[in-house]
């Protein structure tokens, strides 16, 4: 199984594959039947093996069967749909996009910056009675497509990085790439046809993808697509689609866990087999909490764009999943590199993996490709920019991003370790720590946080209980209390530039 239309191709015609809110659903036979049919159209649209297509979408079904259908014939290239008109200019330009899918009717941001970049847009609808994902394209034809089916070493998909401290670079997926991580991931969650992940993640990022989508279809099980993240909706949607797994960021979690309570029945009537976490770490006091509440293991999963996702996962029962750790590896081989000389190391130091759902590396940027891969022990490895270390059992452990670890004057301190102490005080429901910067010491520790429900906790409160519990050169001397801490697009609660965000320096 080494292309995108592997994945799907043997499994019941009338199983059950794609869901969402009510609507019926798609079996493997449709899905099948659509993926012919994308093609057709597509070729005659001009569009075929090696274009590039850019998907501007709402999440949701139809946003899950274009990615799936699509990438059986070219490049895809989803987008947030949040974008303004520059960005997507910026994008579908890097992209060198040839065409774009965009639902029908819409005129927004992404219309404005395709027609400006002489796209060709092909327009999907849906009609709410057809079975979920289900759609059809309009388009003006053209000739001169390559129809010939991808072969392995072809990209499937293209994603950018966050360009939290850089310009986003570009991520080339092979249709291998996708393929060996979806079997990972159905492996080290131990998928089955009787399974059904319940998606709220976004479907222009890798978590989603391949997590929920790639790996659920792999395994021949169902995916319910919901329209988004919405806490409010969580429960009503758990009920609807009886899942057997979910998987979400950090922050989701936490919003899922503060209605939780209410919704003790849902839970009690829906039982999960684990839940999944991942694109972030997973505060212990939070890993803890989520299995008191669901009664089910947590499994966290450590991954990232470059990796098409999972590179470690903590395992199922029997083996032990231990907070505070991102598992066993999943996949690919993960080992330590030294910080600085390419070369492989034991203790602590930089993540790095190697195997056959790493991208062959960023395209167009030999700099960016120079710094983050090397050659050791016969193979080729990426540097992930995390620093971490094993224990004896095998379990991978991250101190953090190298980029985000605070340097106070000399003092290392780990933004994670600070986040954890604080959890665990009663006054704190969420918290993100990070570097402030400093006239002498050249980096501070800073910490914003949220406050439990009927909380009167003050500044002074917090670092004194920080205070109580770790040295003090790790505490943070400035605490920032808000009613909400700034997420990107993802959900994910972005370290590098936080200071600025919150106003507390001045832009760079």
């Amino acid at each position: 199984m080494t292309t995108f239309a592997s994945l799907i191709a043997s499994h019941p015609a009338d199983a059950n594959a794609i869901g969402a809110p009510d609507r019926p659903w798609m079996n493997y036979g449709a899905l099948r039947d659509l993926s012919q049919s994308v093609r057709v159209q597509l070729n005659t649209a001009g569009v075929g093996r090696g274009d590039r297509v850019a998907i501007v979408l709402p999440n949701g079904p139809e946003m899950a069967s274009a990615f799936v259908t699509i990438a059986q014939t070219c490049t895809t290239a989803p987008l947030n749909p949040a974008y303004r008109e520059d960005e997507y200019a910026f994008y579908l330009g890097d992209l060198q996009a040839k065409a774009i899918v965009l639902a029908e009717g819409y005129d927004g941001p992404a219309f404005l910056a395709a027609r400006a970049a002489g796209l060709k847009i092909l327009r999907l609808s849906a009609n709410a009675s057809d079975p979920a994902g289900m759609f059809t394209l309009t388009f003006e034809a053209d000739e001169g497509a390559d129809t010939s089916d991808p072969e392995p070493d072809d990209v499937a998909l293209i994603l950018h990085t966050s360009g939290t401290t850089s310009r986003p670079k570009i991520v080339p997926l092979l249709q291998s790439n996708v393929a060996a991580s979806a079997a990972n991931i159905a492996e080290s969650l131990a998928l089955t046809p009787e399974d059904r992940c319940l998606n709220v993640m976004p479907l222009f990022h890798i978590h989603g993808l391949i997590a929920a989508v790639s790996a659920t279809l792999k395994a021949g099980g169902q995916v319910w697509c919901a329209p988004g993240f919405d806490a409010l909706k969580f429960f009503s949607w758990m009920s609807d689609a009886e899942p057997t797994w979910y998987t979400a960021v950090p922050t989701m979690h936490q919003a899922i866990l503060s209605r939780a309570s209410r919704n003790a029945d849902t839970i009690a009537e829906v039982p999960l087999r684990f839940l999944r976490s991942s694109s972030a770490s997973l505060p212990p006091p939070v890993f803890t909490k989520l299995v008191e509440t669901f009664n089910a293991p947590v499994i966290e999963g450590y991954g990232m764009t470059e990796a098409t996702h999972q590179m470690a996962s903590n395992p199922l029962p029997p083996r032990a999943q231990k907070p505070g750790s991102v598992g066993v590896p999943a996949g690919p081989e993960v080992r330590i590199a030294h910080e600085v000389e390419n070369r492989l190391i034991d203790g602590t130091g930089e993540i790095c993996i190697s195997g056959p759902n790493v991208t062959p590396g960023y395209e167009g940027n030999p700099e960016a490709n120079e710094k983050n891969f090397f050659e050791a022990e016969g193979k080729r490895w990426f540097r992930t920019g995390d620093q971490g270390s094993f224990d004896a059992e095998g379990y991978l452990s991250l101190t953090g991003r190298l980029k985000e670890i605070i340097n106070r004057g000399g003092e290392k301190v780990s933004p994670l370790e600070v986040d954890a102490v604080l959890l665990d005080s009663p006054d704190v429901a969420q918290v993100v720590t990070f570097a402030l910067p400093h006239p002498k010491l050249g980096e501070e520790v800073a910490a914003a946080v949220v406050l439990t429900e009927g909380s009167d906790a003050t500044e002074a409160t917090i670092r004194d209980f920080a205070k109580s519990r770790m040295a003090d050169f790790k505490a943070p001397r400035k605490v920032v209390i808000l009613d909400e801490i700034p997420k990107g697009a993802t959900g994910k609660m972005q370290r590098i530039g936080m200071a600025e965000k919150l106003g507390l320096v001045e832009p760079a």
